[in-house]
């Protein structure tokens, strides 16, 4: 296997035990859908992002926006990872005084570029980003995360109409489609599909990969970012809650659940044993 492929699905690795160690300090978190977009977070951190940790409101900074704010803990995680802060900090998830409360602000946490806010919002504030780039210049690409569950909201698809119409090529979204939500699967509750179609519809280029395969994220990363005239769309098909078996296991369960300290240790022993037979 290439070794940076091997690097990123280390870094990727060590992302869902930092997921895995912040929410268990609390006891109980939206795991399921952290744990599922811990690949992407290592290839656009691990490679692909312009930023600078030491100097976190760079001028011309790469900027990623989680818009399915229940994520914030994974953002946390790769953050920690590549040097914002103390790993060590991980451990005040969503307590007193914290600087990382459970979804994004940046206001409080170094390395995040938008809070987030209801959901549907966070693309609108990508496509906001990716005109300000644009006229400043600045030669930045704005990358932005989006749930499935999410894409059932109105306003993703008001600014997908907008970076489509005005061809925003310096945007890159990813859909986190690991098919489940609140209260069950996207399909038995608002279908998504036909998915790949309706974003072309809107003038975005399309890849559609699995999402959990470092090297099938890079390889469509690396191609989006080539492409000039659209915005593009890399649809992820994730398993939720993935590398933790008992999370994937717990399905929509996982969208919140406790983790307790004995389930910690389960977990990265188990990441740990991944890591050593590569997987």
């Amino acid at each position: 296997m290439d070794a940076e492929i091997v690097r990123l699905k280390k870094l990727a690795n060590n992302i869902r035990e930092n997921i895995v160690e912040a929410i268990a300090s609390i006891g109980v978190g939206h795991i399921g859908g952290c744990l599922s977009i811990a690949d992407v977070l290592a290839v656009l951190y691990g490679k692909h992002m312009r930023y600078d940790p030491k100097n976190p409101k760079m001028a011309g900074r790469d900027r990623l926006i989680c818009s399915k704010g229940h994520a914030g803990p994974a953002i946390y995680a790769a953050l920690a990872e590549v040097g914002f802060f103390p790993k060590e900090e991980l451990k005040t998830l969503n307590k007193g005084g914290t600087r990382l409360p459970s979804h994004c602000d940046m206001n409080k946490t170094p390395g995040v570029d938008m809070t987030a806010g209801s959901l549907g919002q966070g693309l609108s504030a990508a496509v906001g980003a990716g005109i300000g780039s644009k006229l400043s210049k600045d030669g930045a690409t704005i990358y932005a995360i989006i749930g499935d569950g999410e894409s059932q909201e109105g306003q993703i698809w008001e600014a997908a109409m907008y970076a489509g119409s005005h061809h925003l090529d310096n945007l890159i979204v990813f859909t986190d489609y690991n098919k489940m939500q609140l209260d069950g699967t996207t399909a038995e509750i608002n279908d998504l599909e036909p998915l790949a179609d309706k974003w072309r519809a809107f003038n975005f280029a399309v890849w559609d990969i699995p999402g959990n395969d470092v090297e099938a994220i890079d390889a469509a990363v690396t191609a989006a970012k080539a492409l000039t005239g659209k915005p593009k769309m890399i649809i992820l098909n994730t398993v939720k809650g993935k590398g933790v078996s008992f999370v994937e296991a717990a399905k929509v369960g996982s969208h919140s659940m406790n983790i307790s300290a004995d389930d910690r240790d389960k977990a990265i022993k188990e990441l740990e044993g991944e890591c050593r037979n590569g997987d």
